[in-house]
């Protein structure tokens, strides 16, 4: 399959050796800062230098053809770069947000239902060992009824992090914590609980980076249709570093936390029943380099088999949206200083412009 990565920034990388792990055909590496595809070129484990560059992701398309493309740009670009490919017959791997609005991002679907193509949201802690232990017990009921779930995303990020690249932290190409960190993590909450949201109630602050547009703290309470309580922390002001990406799931017959700086550890792993799995998932420990974790090449795979297979990928670009609206609908909140109901309409994060 001829496969073409647009963006070589910070997370390219991962995206390079998933891609390489599936045995796609690469066929070009775009990006317009040519330093950043030197970078990411070097950093390859494998021979990387023969793959053709681009400044300009059209053309790239128009003389390689690719067949699927993934977008790892500046999270303002997604949606635009997306549509080119898909109503160009492309299948997208995108990373997250998916879009920076919730017009945007229902466009992105429909315009891959006409087209006949696979859209592939990057959340790719879905496929970390601790998360699909905890989604079989879940698949199993052996939570029974579930109560509530919080994720907790306490993670620091200084003037460095945000120095490295102009975009980060403005409303139009990134947003705060809540959109760029803690987005993963809101997916995890959503899909682990399983159920649709009715209501959302979010606060957020800009505590100490005032020279962000966004937010850099973020807490709200959900309401799921499945009666059970969601809650969500998304921060970068922990001092002196990153402390943990925390999951929690209490229901009326078992009690899970998945740890770790990036829900990669299962911390409590308690059930009223038993079952063979138990000795290998409580305790688990999944070893990762970063906070971004092993699950690109899993995704990666996925993807694939969607593709030869037609069915839909796991985190498809309604999976995507999901995670998106939670997070639109917690800045809407803000806004309002109300609860917002969903389904969320006609709202970007460029409605934010301002607010702090």
């Amino acid at each position: 399959m001829r496969y073409a990565l647009i963006g070589c920034g910070r997370i390219a990388i991962n995206h390079m050796r998933a891609a390489h792990n599936n045995g796609l055909e690469f066929v070009g590496l775009c990006d317009v800062d040519l330093q950043h595809l030197s970078t990411l070129v070097n950093k390859c484990d494998f021979d990387a230098s023969k793959y053709p560059v681009y400044e300009d992701y059209k053309k790239m398309i128009e003389e390689q053809k690719p067949e699927l493309v993934a977008i790892a740009t500046e999270s303002g670009k997604h949606a635009e770069i997306a549509l080119y490919c898909i109503q160009h017959n492309i299948h997208v791997i995108v990373e997250k947000p998916m879009a920076m609005s919730i017009d945007d991002a229902q466009k992105m679907i429909d315009e891959a239902k006409k087209h006949n193509v696979k859209i592939c949201v990057c959340h790719q802690n879905r496929f970390n060992a601790a998360v699909m232990a905890t989604k079989r017990a879940i698949d199993d009921n052996r939570f029974g009824k579930i109560s509530h779930a919080s994720i907790c995303v306490r993670w620091n990020r200084g003037r460095d992090y945000y120095d490295q690249a102009k975009w980060r932290g403005t409303w139009a190409e990134d947003g705060g914590t809540l959109m760029n960190q803690c987005i993963h993590g809101i997916d995890l909450l959503l899909y682990l609980v399983g159920s649709p949201v009715e209501t959302v109630y979010g606060q957020t602050r800009q505590q100490f980076h005032h020279y962000l547009e966004a937010e850099d703290v973020g807490m709200a309470v959900l309401s799921f249709k499945n009666g059970a309580i969601g809650t969500i922390e998304g921060t970068v002001n922990v001092f002196p570093k990153n402390l943990e990406e925390t999951l929690f799931i209490f229901g009326e017959k078992g009690t899970v936390k998945i740890g770790g700086t990036s829900t990669n550890t299962i911390d409590v792993w308690q059930f009223a029943d038993e079952k063979d799995y138990d000795k290998e998932s409580a305790g688990l420990v999944e070893q990762t380099s970063n906070v971004y974790g092993n699950g690109h090449t899993l995704l990666y795979k996925d993807m694939i088999d969607s593709i030869i297979n037609n069915h839909k990928p796991l985190i498809s670009g309604e999976e995507g949206k999901n995670a998106l609206e939670i997070i639109l609908s917690i800045y809407k909140s803000e806004l309002e200083g109300k609860r917002v109901e969903l389904p969320l309409h006609n709202f970007s994060s460029l409605d934010m412009k301002g607010h702090f």
